[in-house]
């Protein structure tokens, strides 16, 4: 029994899985998600003199009410209509839950090797690689619901990854090659002085990839693929109770994983702090810091939502190509200056 015990013990802390389903996996990214929710209906609320959340614990803003609508989700019957593709209708959103959170198992949390989830050196290529999986299942789902709202909401979604990858990819290569390297280590290591943060040295790509994520998680002004007032809820027109649920909080798991991401490349990761031996020292205070800069680079994308209308898709498509993309162009020609001048050397 003591053996059974002690390798469950060992599973759960095999830094791979511990990375991609607690800290700061699945089940960190669903704590950060539902603060972020309050938070965004809060701030929206008060810009635009409502209360917004109170009723349900109003000593604590109303910030159980996303418990009550999580309840109200999971106990709400599952509709699914006769003329979809049935797999597929189910299987598309699940499959695209779980990839949006396996990027974080190629984001190192420490300069620890033991603690690595994949100790490779090209972890910056591969993380982003994998944020590339999940929107192709989202499409799917709109194909396979068999609905004209949710076909036209899917080809809006493939209209705009097609335009924010680019801008992602180049934005976030141009912060390993100012370091020369693509090993998210090295970058976060480099930058351990305050100064050396990528976002002050090369604010170009920072504004870009910051784009490029409020694109690829329909963050307003870019939250076309859902608009209501338009094709309904986009892809999601046919979905009801928790699988709506699932497919709205996708997007929300995929937000936070693009801002640990935009964190360690562009916040300094776990800086000012420096990792010591030992798990808690080690691991978690180090993840810990980088969860609070993506939920910090998470709020602000969340105020957006109080300040902006939402863009027309040629609008976005129109800003992503002629703008945002020479943008990013012009970030990754500052990176090579500054390698070329070693300013990180």
């Amino acid at each position: 029994m003591t053996g059974i015990i002690d390798f469950i013990i060992k599973l759960i802390i095999w830094p791979p899985l511990f990375q991609l389903v607690l800290l700061p996996g699945l089940v960190t990214a669903l704590v950060v998600v539902i603060f972020i929710i309050w938070f965004e209906r809060k701030t929206a609320a008060r810009v635009q003199m409502r209360i917004g959340p109170y009723h349900i614990s109003p000593r604590l803003g109303g910030f159980l009410q996303l418990i009550a609508d999580l309840t109200r989700y999971a106990f709400q019957e599952i509709i699914v209509p006769r003329t979809v593709d049935r797999a597929v209708f189910i299987g598309a959103p699940l499959t695209a839950l779980v990839l949006s959170v396996v990027p974080v198992v190629a984001m190192p949390m420490t300069d620890i090797p033991r603690y690595f989830p994949i100790p490779m050196d090209y972890s910056l290529i591969i993380s982003m690689g994998l944020t590339t999986l999940s929107p192709i299942f989202i499409v799917a789902a709109a194909w396979a619901s068999n609905n004209k709202f949710a076909l036209i909401g899917g080809m809006r979604e493939a209209f705009v990854i097609t335009a924010y990858e680019l801008i992602f990819i180049i934005s976030g290569l141009s912060a390993g090659l100012a370091v020369l390297s693509y090993n998210i280590v090295d970058i976060v290591e480099a930058q351990a002085p305050f100064y050396k943060w990528i976002l002050f040295t090369n604010p170009i790509a920072a504004l870009a990839m910051y784009a490029s994520i409020l694109m690829s998680t329909s963050g307003f002004p870019f939250e076309i693929p859902e608009a209501e007032n338009e094709i309904v809820a986009g892809a999601f027109t046919e979905y009801s109770g928790l699988m709506y649920g699932v497919n709205m909080g996708s997007a929300y798991i995929k937000r936070f994983v693009y801002t640990l991401l935009f964190s360690l490349l562009f916040l300094g990761g776990w800086a000012p702090y420096t990792p010591q031996p030992g798990f808690i020292a080690g691991y978690l205070i180090p993840a810990v810091i980088v969860v609070v800069k993506a939920t910090i680079v998470m709020a602000t994308i969340s105020f957006l939502r109080a300040v902006y209308g939402r863009l027309r898709i040629d609008q976005a498509l129109d800003g992503a190509w002629r703008i945002f993309i020479p943008i990013a162009l012009a970030g990754l020609l500052l990176a090579l200056l500054e390698a070329y001048m070693g300013v990180y050397a």
